[in-house]
């Protein structure tokens, strides 16, 4: 009987692990499918991909949460890069009111990083743009400036390939340190491969963040960036402002008609909604809101000359009458970072840049970086008085007996609004 009862027993036992064994294993962790792969095997891109305890940890963390808001964050504009990024955090949304925004950023990550991340983090969200800002800890990794930009290459053909139509900005490397392992050389380097990558390419916005946070000597300075990696709050509001301009450009931001009451005895040379009254040489755009070249675009009350794909690129678009008698000028400007414009002046160029960076007027005080700013032309006898914001810029420009008004385009986005001309007796 005893002998019986363990044979039972036994089968009991065999048969519970045949059972056991015949089931499919549990579904490991939510968390692991979110883990570094141990190693570079069959990964896309080259160069270093971080495996410190810390980053896989915070790789692990920050990527769970990512997918908690999967939903959340569908259609969103989506921020990607490294701790920069993610430092902006939740204060990111209240630099760019009525966007919905998702950062996804992850500290200590790599350009070769963001691509093992990017269908889950990124492209999952369908995002309506995206804003990038990677490279500078493949510099810190010792990682070469080609290395780096061919990974970036493979990033944006990615977003390209995913939607063909979706606006992606593109982030010059911020400066830092050589005492950080970013020498300003290398930074410099990987910036100019970067802006070659992207040329041409109408579906890509290049921003020159660093030469907007650069020092003389091609460092980030103390006053933004106090460990001289990352920025401070004054900092992200620099960014946050080189931003804005584009995202109204995009339709994200200043969506609202603008709402300026025209001063008696001043006529409005651009009536806000299309091009009528200006045009190149040989034609005009009346009725357009974009010119033939989608060069200059009406939007919003706005004039906008946008960024050239080319990088850089010289047009000119004239009113289709000419001012013969005195008259003053009055308008606004909004540049990006480093942005070179002109107004031309019956034929004269007044130069109308993102002062402080592009120059000739580089010791402005009145002048605000990115955002609006007024100038005013005064003519009398064929020479004209010009300042910004109450600063003199010329004090005699000489002029011929008549012409039209210009606006040149050259470097990054200029946007004009309330452009208005006075004549006099």
């Amino acid at each position: 009987m005893k002998l019986i009862s363990h044979l039972s027993v036994l089968l009991t036992a065999g048969q519970l692990a045949l059972h056991v064994a015949a089931q499919p294993a549990p579904p490991a962790p939510a968390a692991s499918r979110f883990a570094i792969p141990a190693t570079d095997e069959g990964l896309p891109g080259a160069g270093p991909i971080r495996r410190a305890d810390w980053f896989q940890k915070l790789w692990v963390e920050r990527r769970s949460a990512f997918a908690q808001r999967l939903g959340t964050d569908q259609n969103a504009v989506v921020f990607l890069g490294d701790s920069i990024t993610q430092g902006w955090g939740d204060s990111l949304g209240k630099h760019f009111p009525g966007m919905k925004l998702a950062n996804r950023g992850i500290s200590g990550d790599t350009t070769r990083g963001v691509l093992i991340r990017l269908q889950d983090d990124v492209l999952a969200l369908h995002p309506t743009a995206a804003v990038l800002l990677i490279g500078t800890n493949d510099l810190e990794e010792n990682a070469d400036p080609e290395i780096i930009a061919a990974n970036l290459k493979l990033i944006l053909a990615a977003l390209k390939q995913h939607n063909p139509k979706m606006p992606i900005v593109l982030c010059q490397v911020f400066p830092s340190s050589e005492s950080k392992q970013r020498p300003a050389d290398k930074i410099k380097k990987l910036n100019a491969l970067y802006a070659a990558a992207v040329k041409g390419d109408p579906q890509i916005t290049l921003i020159e963040t660093w030469t907007l946070f650069a020092d003389a000597q091609g460092d980030a300075k103390l006053a933004e960036f106090p460990d001289l990696l990352h920025p401070n709050e004054a900092g992200y509001e620099k960014w946050a402002d080189a931003l804005h301009p584009i995202f109204a450009t995009l339709g994200f931001l200043d969506t609202e008609r603008d709402d300026f009451t025209i001063e008696n005895d001043f006529v409005s040379l651009f009536n806000g909604s299309n091009l009528t009254g200006w045009g190149y040489r040989t034609n005009n755009f009346d009725g357009k809101t974009m010119s033939s070249d989608g060069r200059y675009v009406a939007k919003n009350g706005r004039l906008i000359v946008t960024t050239p794909p080319e990088g850089r690129k010289i047009s000119q678009l004239w009113t289709t009458r000419e001012f013969p008698k005195n008259f003053i000028l009055k308008l606004e400007f909004r540049a990006t970072p480093n942005a070179d414009s002109g107004v031309f002046i019956r034929q004269p160029q007044l130069q109308c840049r993102d002062y402080p960076l592009a120059g000739p007027y580089k010791q402005l005080k009145n002048y605000v970086p990115q955002d609006w700013n007024e100038m005013v032309v005064a003519v009398t006898n064929n020479v004209a008085y010009c300042t910004c914001n109450g600063e003199v810029l010329e004090a005699a420009l000489k002029l011929p007996a008549t012409g039209p008004i210009g606006l040149e385009g050259d470097r990054g986005q200029m946007e004009y609004r309330r452009i208005r001309l006075m004549e006099l007796p």
